[in-house]
């Protein structure tokens, strides 16, 4: 048994502040790392000390094993927490914690090998008795006629997964035979970008299928218990959007085979620590065994809400040689706890990660409502790394309680700068599939998510932060202006000259003119009267004004020319534009721009290639993920800009895609 006094944690954003605020409760010091792109977030001031790792590359920096063990030799830590991701699943650095001296937070390296090959994981539970899906591995050298060989093998529809990572990353579902080859070939690249290692395998892919998982816990006297199971159906591109503890699915006599299968697999190989073994479920409520997560998940919040145990403090505990109390080895679970993940982009686009300024990120922490976050007012989202801002997560009597209190803390937050997933979140939430807990891994597929993810542009709720917008822009510019003394300010000899203003909200405008007259401010939005207007409270932040006798309190927070704006009804953000603009330089016609930053991983066209509308030209990989790049029409490619390994930003133009019969 040791003893814990100091922890570096070897990671970055919400899940290395939420282990400081565990470490210190238990009067553990703690240590953190951080890159160059990160030395203003919150945890690197929220740790007791923090070291700097130069670079911004994750491969310099949270990846680099001999420089996280230096750190943590440098501020005299005795144990390395590795947090999720990054090398939260590496052996090696298991074992170089090991080899100098540190308590590894974390399961045994050979448990974290043995698991590590999706693969040999299977193998080994299918000799534990677990149920495991029929798959087959695809030889690095194998080509297209044994790669769909192998898919006539399994039968369609079937998943490529990659065999050594998770997140999504290194996936793809195919229908049939035709699509197996590329998406092999596409999946090993986003793998190789993503974990170092192509190696992909095929699996028989269940129709309409819920992902489950059992949060299980060892420690080193022999003790394997569960902590019942999480829903993480909601899922996008393979990624968990919400995620909630218990199942709505899961009956009790499901739960308890399915509780016993998870405590069995972790006993074959021996497991320590925190993991969650992860299932997929088909209608009829039959199972089976995906992979075994060797570190505290993302979505651990919602075991700890329905049980009351905090897993880091457990994991600790377990680190430091202590067996598991008599609460853990016999728990139970009360409510239900749903958790949202708030990220940094684009649903519209699809899903394209957005960077830059988060101007204001306040979510209300009610007694209900726990709050993990990674970010706070004034903090940068870079392009290096996972855009996740922060976890929401509530916790009710009944999940329908849950799910609409959620929903109402993500609508009523504020967040204003980098375009996040909040609507899709929000209306999720409210959706009567999910309401009812019919959902599974397709939800997104029969319900558009860049419809349900469309920011709100109801005529009402335009109409109201529009002249909220316009009120408090006059207030504060008179408060700005200069009065003699003796003058009350805003007082002038002749009639005010209403100005119009111009607001785009999305990919809509809106005209104001606001007006004082004797009677009170006049206001008229895209040339309709307001009626009944009343203002009966301005700040530059505050508005209060009244709509037909309707009350209403709207915040209004201006960066430059753009005002992000919230009320009851809604949120918006309204860019202000010139009244007299100039003309801006767009790019040659056709002109293609890069949708976010990233690297160009694969060019498909050449300058002279004629192409169709939809034809893919070339792939960008940001945050891990590759995103194919599509002709918006058909035409040919006149002139193309980039070449493998061309770093862009949203603004650069790839290529021009000319129409050979427009006239010159």
């Amino acid at each position: 048994m040791s003893t814990i006094t100091k922890v570096l944690i070897a990671n970055r954003g919400e899940i290395a502040s939420r282990i400081i605020r565990t470490a210190r409760r238990m009067g553990i010091a703690s240590a953190v790392v951080f890159s160059d792109a990160d030395e203003h977030l919150p945890f690197v001031e929220e740790a007791d000390e923090a070291v700097r790792l130069p670079g911004t590359a994750a491969a310099d920096t949270y990846l680099d094993v001999d420089a996280i063990v230096a750190a943590a030799h440098t501020v005299g830590a005795d144990a390395v927490h590795p947090g999720y991701g990054f090398l939260s699943e590496h052996a090696g650095f298991a074992r170089a914690c090991e080899a100098a001296g540190l308590v590894f937070v974390g399961p045994p390296p050979s448990v974290i090998e043995a698991m590590g090959s999706k693969v040999e994981a299977k193998r080994v539970m299918a000799d534990a008795g677990v149920p495991v899906l029929p798959g087959t591995v695809i030889d690095p050298d194998a080509s297209a006629a044994d790669v769909e060989q192998a898919g006539d093998g399994i039968g369609f529809p079937l998943i490529v997964k990659a065999e050594f990572g998770g997140g999504g990353r290194g996936m793809r579902v195919v229908h049939s035979r035709d699509e197996v080859v590329e998406a092999v070939a596409s999946a090993r690249r986003e793998a190789e970008a993503a974990f170092g290692d192509g190696s992909v395998f095929l699996e028989h892919f269940v129709a309409k299928p819920r992902h489950v998982e059992v949060q299980i816990f060892g420690d080193t006297h022999g003790t394997v218990v569960h902590l019942f199971e999480r829903e993480c159906s909601i899922q996008r591109r393979h990624q968990k959007v919400i995620e909630e503890a218990p199942s709505p699915a899961i009956v009790d006599d499901v739960r308890a085979q399915l509780c016993v299968a998870a405590v069995s697999a972790a006993r074959a190989i021996g497991y320590v620590g925190a993991g969650t073994v992860e299932f997929v479920l088909d209608p009829s409520g039959a199972f089976w065994f995906l992979e075994v997560n060797t570190r505290l998940q993302v979505e651990h919040p919602v075991t700890e809400l329905v049980t009351g145990i905090d897993l880091v403090e457990l994991q600790l505990e377990v680190a430091a040689g202590h067996a598991l109390p008599a609460g853990v080895v016999h728990p139970s679970f009360s409510g239900h706890a749903i958790e949202a993940r708030l990220y940094a982009e684009d649903v519209g686009a699809g899903f394209l990660p957005t960077s830059g300024p988060v101007h204001r990120l306040r979510i209300d922490a009610a007694p209900d409502v726990r709050v993990d976050a990674g970010y706070a007012d004034g903090s940068i989202v870079s392009t290096h790394y996972d855009g996740l801002l922060a976890k929401v997560i509530v916790w009710a009597p009944t999940r329908t309680q849950a799910a609409r209190r959620l929903a109402e803390v993500l609508q009523r937050s504020e967040i204003h700068g980098v375009t996040t997933n909040r609507d899709l979140l929000a209306r999720t939430l409210r959706h009567p599939e999910f309401l009812a807990g019919q959902i599974d891994t397709g939800f997104f597929e029969r319900n558009d998510p860049v419809v349900l993810g469309r920011p709100d542009d109801a005529p009402e709720l335009m109409r109201l932060h529009a002249v909220a917008v316009a009120v408090a822009g006059q207030r504060a510019a008179a408060a700005g202006a200069p009065v003699p003394d003796g003058i009350p300010p805003a007082w002038r000899n002749v009639g005010q000259a209403a100005q119009p203003l111009t607001f785009r909200c999305g990919d809509r405008e809106v005209k104001v003119v606001c007006a004082l007259t004797r009677r009170g401010i006049q206001a008229t939005v895209d040339g309709s009267l307001v009626e009944e207007l009343l203002v009966n409270r301005v700040t530059p932040e505050v508005v209060e004004l009244e709509i037909a006798r309707v009350r209403h309190h709207v915040t209004v927070h201006r960066v430059g020319a753009i005002a992000f704006v919230d009320s009851a009804l809604g949120s918006s953000t309204m860019r202000q534009l010139e009244r007299f603009p100039t003309r801006a330089h767009r790019g040659a016609a056709g002109s293609l721009h890069a949708p976010l930053p990233g690297t160009v991983t694969r060019v498909l066209v050449r300058e002279g290639d004629r192409v169709r509308f939809g034809q893919p030209l070339l792939a960008l990989e940001a945050m891990k993920m590759e995103h194919t790049i599509n002709a918006a029409h058909d035409g040919i490619v006149s002139h193309l800009y980039v070449e493998l390994g061309t770093q862009v930003e949203p603004t650069t133009v790839l290529l021009v895609i000319t129409d050979p019969d427009a006239a010159p």
